[in-house]
């Protein structure tokens, strides 16, 4: 397992959610929700994150329709992953994200979080299931999780 802090990042429509992992890559925890915006305020946000946070790796969700063909969202999130793998200094990879909102509203929802409040925190949450995935998923492979960005 490599080290070092990664970034965990949730693409959608109108927020982003981000999380980040402990320096030694074992755990996942959220970070902020930033809004999404068309000047680049988004991805400069995101890269004074990856900078404050000293990350060696950005892990974006990319999300396929549950049969695995690629979508509207997937496009989205792909091109989102390409511009602020311009923005950053390390590498930033795609990794499948079915299911991670549904899986961070359940997980939400049993903590006793309403419909309401689950909005607030859904977008980091989400994004903290994608980076936790990608963690896991490294450590029983000894590889890099999902593909480059570029």
């Amino acid at each position: 397992m490599r080290g070092g802090v990664r970034i965990g990042v949730d693409v959608g429509t109108v927020r982003i959610g981000v999380a980040r992992s402990d320096p030694s890559g074992f755990l996942a925890s959220p970070l902020e929700t930033v809004k999404r915006a068309e000047d680049g305020s988004d991805i400069d946000r995101l890269a004074a994150l990856v900078a404050e946070h000293e990350a060696v790796e950005v892990v974006v969700g990319l999300p396929l329709a549950l049969s695995g063909r690629r979508t509207a969202s997937t496009e989205d999130a792909a091109g989102f992953a390409r511009r602020l793998g311009e923005a950053v200094p390390v590498e930033v990879r795609l990794v499948d994200e079915r299911l991670s909102t549904v899986s961070a509203q359940a997980a939400l929802k049993q903590g006793g979080k309403n419909a309401k409040q689950q909005r607030a925190v859904v977008d980091r949450s989400a994004a903290t299931v994608i980076l936790q995935s990608a963690l896991d998923a490294e450590r029983a492979s000894g590889r890099a999780p999902g593909e480059p960005a570029t």
